[in-house]
């Protein structure tokens, strides 16, 4: 007995110094930045690749988003794997300021700014970026990151970051980069208040460094990204975290004494403060993912933000490089699910799914042909909508011009109405 224990002892040993050695073996390839298999694979072929392209800032954007999709110049895993990345997308990342001027009333007097409750006012500090102290004459500047989507000037944003408080007006904004001595002056080109998105246009002498754009969609759970943006002012942070979840859904007070709902946002754990808003969230290959938008109270919870997914902004970019404006499409209609409260109002079956029309903007598409409010909608082209998120979908690609058929049930009875999408109103 005493034999075998002094085998196994041995045995031990041996097996103990093969898995050391093997240990120390792979330490030192990573070190060198060679990749064993498994990991090798899991960066995938491009990334092995292009592992010596060093830090070339994306291709110029041409064609639209198939350019700005594009997918390559992945970076290898290593201990310097964070900073390749910085290296490589901070370049692209813009610090914008945004000045108001009071608006001049009809009277001649200067009308004063509204702001909300302290409350609202938290949010905005959290979310908007700098707060007005109360009382205060001076009308401090929004400020917030963006990216460069385009060589030729054009940079995306949160729309929140240039958004324009009650009595005021924007008198000017302006764009710093790496590499210029003096901020830009940038023009407004494209805004969405729904989808907190902005774009921007400033002239250069030179091109732009142009981030690229990856894809969203393709984003997993647990993956690594890299918040890249400017913090209480604090230029090109750089900070890293994973994707803690996706399609998550948050509801936030705005300056305007209403609340912004957000659906379909990354959660991620990296580090986004004020002033990070319109900032890209990059993944490991330098390809940006999101725009960082807001961040839960931390008297609430740590490590919270979140980011619009890039995809939802590509329509936009597309549009705004390849015309030089943007159009979004609009039928002009408020709704809501269709729930058991509403089938026992109408007398409806138990098995009607679909949306309620709420109400019915005059002079709108849908009111041209003919929907009204109480209606029920539970088809768009052939579609079957089953609820408002089948029905956000049914509708999510439709385009200024475009026929759409919607089968309604109207007192019961079923009708086709066909709605030519328009454009969306100029807001402002």
């Amino acid at each position: 007995m005493r034999g075998l224990k002094r085998w196994l002892t041995g045995r031990a040993a041996i097996v103990a110094v093969i898995v050391l050695v093997a240990f120390f073996a792979g330490a030192a390839l990573v070190s060198q930045g060679i990749m064993p298999a498994p990991f090798d694979k899991a960066l995938g072929d491009e990334a092995t690749k292009e592992a010596d392209t060093g830090t070339q800032v994306g291709p110029a954007v041409a064609g639209g988003v198939q350019a700005l999709s594009a997918i390559g110049g992945g970076v290898p895993m290593t201990q310097y794997t964070v900073a390749d990345v910085a290296d490589r997308v901070s370049p692209s990342v813009a610090y914008i300021e945004v000045h108001y001027a009071l608006v001049q009333a009809a009277s001649g007097r200067r009308t004063q700014p509204r702001f909300s409750d302290p409350f609202d006012e938290f949010w905005r500090y959290f979310f908007f970026g700098t707060p007005t102290p109360p009382g205060s004459a001076e009308i401090p500047p929004s400020v917030g990151s963006g990216v460069v989507v385009s060589p030729d000037g054009y940079i995306l944003t949160n729309q929140h970051v240039v958004d324009v408080p009650s009595g005021l007006k924007i008198d000017k904004i302006q764009v710093s980069l790496p590499g210029f001595n003096d901020p830009l002056s940038a023009k407004l080109i494209a805004s969405d208040q729904q989808l907190d998105l902005a774009v921007l246009k400033v002239d250069s002498n030179r091109p732009l460094p142009a981030a690229r754009l990856g894809d969203s969609d393709a984003v997993r759970v647990g993956e690594w990204v890299v918040a890249i943006g400017n913090p209480f002012e604090l230029d090109h942070t750089v900070t890293v975290g994973v994707i803690s979840a996706k399609d998550r859904a948050i509801d936030i007070p705005d300056d305007q004494g209403g609340v912004r709902p957000y659906k379909h946002l990354m959660q991620t754990d990296a580090a986004i403060n004020p002033g990070n808003s319109g900032g890209p969230l990059v993944n490991l290959r330098g390809e940006v993912v999101g725009v960082n938008t807001a961040v839960l109270d931390a008297s609430q919870g740590q490590g919270i933000g979140f980011a619009i997914p890039i995809n939802a902004a590509k329509e936009m970019i597309g549009q705004v490089i390849r015309s030089g404006k943007y159009v979004k499409p609009w039928i002009g209609i408020s709704y809501g699910p269709v729930t058991d409260d509403v089938r026992d109002y109408f007398g409806l079956d138990k098995s009607v799914q679909g949306v309620i029309v709420g109400s019915v903007t005059p002079g709108s598409p849908a009111a041209k042909a003919g929907l009204k409010p109480g209606d029920i909608i539970t088809e768009v082209n052939r579609q079957k909508v089953v609820d408002d998120e089948s029905f956000a979908k049914a509708i999510a690609d439709m385009k200024v011009g475009q026929k759409m058929s919607f089968l309604v049930l109207r007192n019961g009875k079923p009708q086709v109405l066909t709605v030519v999408v328009g454009e969306w109103p100029q807001e402002g």
